[in-house]
């Protein structure tokens, strides 16, 4: 071989040998900016700050609200969640995203393009505050201008790291989503829920209590279309202990239990009381809520599972009082205040807090609060122990639980000691909520 066919040799091995670097550091680099696009589009590498704030907001809009019954709150809590869930629904994993096609009837929701480079917190802020807008169209002009306030400045927030295209590309799947989930949310039935009734009469029958004697409230709720198919499936409740006026009968027994514990109630039972009577207050569901979004920073959870909790504690809320009040107005059941006065004879026997305007079987509260309880310890665990801050600003001294179970079954029990269910209501109640739980879990399997 000639020295130039060896020279010319050399030069192609050397130039095979830096062309090959060169692939392989641009392979390299091309892996190193999608391993970043991965990082930067997975919903499990962003916290869930985004959702606190919202939360937060939510809260203080419900607080200020008017014209929501008090298990009425129980469908802003559902519809924000998912809202805020949906709007995720390109970043999230396949396990994650089965939860999708569970929201029973929900249609309209925008197309998710591999395409598009969403920046997922852009997603919820836009999503929440859409939704937000759209469930408090009577908020004062302070809530409301405290709206447009927030959605600015978290979108300002993230125009330091992120373009303009990509924030807006993610503000409007997010108002998109808000769109098709408040257009569901309007189909539900809520609107008939107080419809003209005649209320039933006969012995042992709820009548208006007083103070107030108000006209039954939303006897139609239990009518209204649940967010998971199947979640109140085989949760109606036998029919209640049969009414008696005999002193030794079942019934007067039940009734003389509420009257004997508020002969005796103690400090810390008139403060569970007090502590869980929510209005004035968040609300029921907002007390919840207000639970929740403590666990959340308690966990330090993720963006992708905070909103997974918000839609699923919420469902589950609004499911337990739709099977809830269906038990209600099928029993029509007397309360203690009416019983107590009218049967037993102490007619300036109270409660400790108003009865609310609606029959007494089962109890609400209790539902409402297994059902949710159950969706925390599903998705968290059992926590060693949680101490409930929600009405601190209220002075009232925080309460703290072992389990999310025992804070269940607290908000029932101070029913009871607030004299306006009866233990069975309570008991009964649990079940009934832990059961709608249960179903909508099933239904993802």
């Amino acid at each position: 071989m000639t020295t130039t066919s060896k020279l010319n040799k050399f030069f192609v091995h050397v130039l095979f040998i830096v062309a090959s670097i060169m692939s392989l550091t641009l392979l390299l680099s091309c892996k190193k900016s999608q391993d970043i696009d991965t990082e930067k589009n997975h919903v499990s590498s962003y916290s869930s700050e985004v959702l606190d704030k919202w939360m937060t907001l939510q809260l203080r809009l419900i607080k200020n609200a008017t014209g929501v019954s008090n298990h009425g709150f129980a469908r802003h809590f559902a519809y924000t969640g998912i809202a805020a869930f949906e709007s995720l629904v390109p970043g999230l994993t396949s396990t994650e995203k089965k939860w999708s096609a569970k929201w029973n009837g929900l249609t309209g929701l925008p197309a998710t393009l591999k395409s598009k480079n969403y920046y997922y917190p852009a997603n919820v802020n836009a999503a929440m505050a859409a939704i937000n807008r759209s469930f408090f169209p009577n908020a004062n002009a302070t809530d409301k201008a405290a709206i447009d306030s927030l959605e600015s400045a978290l979108t300002q927030q993230f125009l330091l790291t992120r373009s303009n295209n990509e924030i807006n590309v993610s503000a409007q799947f997010g108002k998109d989503v808000a769109a098709a989930v408040f257009a569901w949310s309007e189909t539900d039935g809520y609107k008939n829920a107080s419809a003209p009734y005649t209320v039933p009469t006969g012995p042992g029958l709820w009548k208006p209590t007083p103070p107030a004697n108000t006209a039954p409230a939303t006897p139609y709720w239990g009518n209204n279309r649940t967010i998971v198919a199947g979640s109140t499936t085989n949760t109606q409740l036998n029919a209640p202990i049969a009414y008696s006026t005999d002193p030794s009968s079942p019934f007067y027994q039940m009734v003389k239990q509420v009257y004997d514990a508020s002969q005796v109630v103690t400090d810390d039972q008139k403060a569970m009381a007090m502590y869980w009577r929510d209005i004035p207050g968040v609300s029921s569901p907002g007390h919840w809520l207000s639970i929740l979004q403590q666990v959340v920073s308690k966990e330090k959870a993720k963006l992708d599972k905070t909103a997974l909790a918000y839609a699923l504690t919420g469902a589950a809320v609004n499911d337990a009082l739709i099977t809830c009040f269906q038990t209600k107005y099928q029993y029509n059941l007397v309360r203690p205040i009416t019983f107590i006065r009218e049967v037993m004879g102490y007619s300036n026997w109270n409660t400790l807090v108003g009865t609310p305007a609606h029959p007494e079987y089962s109890s609400a509260h209790a539902s409402l609060s297994a059902a949710a309880a159950d969706v925390m310890t599903k998705l968290f665990g059992s926590p060693q122990t949680f101490t409930d801050h929600t009405y601190d600003y209220l002075n009232m001294s925080p309460r703290t639980y072992l389990s999310f179970y025992a804070i269940g079954e607290e908000a029932g029990m101070s029913r009871f000691y607030a004299g306006i269910h009866y233990l069975p209501s309570i008991t009964l109640g649990l079940e009934q909520g832990r059961k709608v739980t249960s179903n909508i879990f099933l239904q993802n399997h």
